[in-house]
């Protein structure tokens, strides 16, 4: 992987990616226990999944200020319904993760996710954990082509960055435990050892620890984008675009971008002064890069540059900058 910088290509690491589709954890959870506790909720918990897709419904176990939303971004901590569910607790202690916004996810039966890719900039930067608590073999997950159905209990990661959809054509509600997280130590450990094939797998029977402390993110989205992230954004988008006549001439349009962004930031760094400029640089970079026919360039996942650029730098490149409306299809 490269990294555009002001004065040449330099070599810089991504954020990991997933070498293909599923990965199942080795680490096992006691299905039948997170299912009770699931039972154990009243439907008042339950609440409708933001995307409005039907059949889709959530309890949210970890959310910006513990409170009712669906916020990605400011200090997270646990609802009332996380408080609730010892063992669940367990298992995020287990997981020793950083717990960004989580939940628990009930797709109806019959229902559907339908086909997206996660491009949302919480997704360049999180990992999300699915672990099944209530399902039934009809259950059908797919992603990039291969489908897989997930067991009570089993821990599964899969790459949101590829298409996705989720079909349950059974009988009964399904529910996932869905933790959304940064990746810790302990987690690339866990990723590693499924990769490698093997590793014995461990089961964390109830009781079997404390629940806690658990770990909360208190920061996920700069307030000014440094230019070093920046460039990283821009290194890995340049190594996901489909070849194309344009390409060459829009990344270096890019890299003058990125040079410009570390100017500013010589002089204003994150202290808010300078707002108006770094604004300005990014609407007079958009309009320049469409105009060089940017939007004709896809990602190896059909996405477009221009759709991808937007969702990871220029709408999380300043706090406050009004959001573009996601494309249902491209963000959940």
């Amino acid at each position: 992987m490269i990294c555009i910088g002001p004065a040449a290509i330099i070599p810089c690491e991504r954020e990991m990616r997933l070498t293909r589709p599923f990965l199942k954890l080795p680490i096992q959870f006691c299905g039948e226990t997170l299912a009770a506790e699931v039972n154990a909720l009243p439907p008042s918990a339950w609440v409708p999944h933001p995307t409005g897709f039907p059949g889709n419904e959530a309890v949210r176990l970890v959310s910006v200020g513990g409170r009712p939303n669906d916020a990605f971004a400011g200090p997270m901590k646990p609802t009332e319904w996380l408080s609730s569910c010892r063992y669940i607790q367990e298992v995020m202690a287990e997981l020793n993760g950083v717990w960004g916004r989580s939940r628990l996810m009930g797709l109806g039966a019959g229902a559907a996710v339908p086909p997206h890719v996660d491009v949302h900039y919480h997704w360049r930067t999180h990992l999300r954990i699915h672990i099944p608590l209530i399902t039934n073999p009809m259950v059908e997950f797919t992603c990039d082509g291969e489908t897989i159905h997930m067991a009570p209990g089993e821990c599964w990661v899969f790459d949101s960055f590829r298409w996705h959809e989720v079909h349950n054509r059974g009988a009964e509600r399904r529910v996932h435990l869905v933790l959304d997280t940064v990746v810790t130590p302990h987690l690339r450990d866990l990723i590693d050892a499924a990769g490698s094939g093997a590793a014995a797998t461990s089961y964390l029977k109830p009781g079997d620890r404390a629940p806690g402390p658990l770990q909360f993110e208190q920061v996920n989205a700069p307030s000014i984008m440094s230019p070093w992230e920046i460039r990283c954004h821009l290194a890995f988008v340049a190594g996901e675009a489909r070849p194309h006549a344009r390409l060459s001439a829009v990344l270096k349009r890019l890299d003058r971008f990125a040079d410009a962004w570390a100017s500013l930031w010589a002089l204003y760094g994150d202290s808010g002064a300078g707002i108006d400029e770094y604004r300005q640089l990014i609407a007079v970079t958009q309009k320049e890069i469409q105009d060089m026919g940017a939007g004709d360039i896809n990602l190896t996942n059909e996405l477009q540059l221009t759709v991808v650029l937007e969702q990871l730098i220029f709408v999380m490149a300043v706090a406050n900058r009004p959001r573009a409306a996601a494309n249902r299809r491209l963000a959940f």
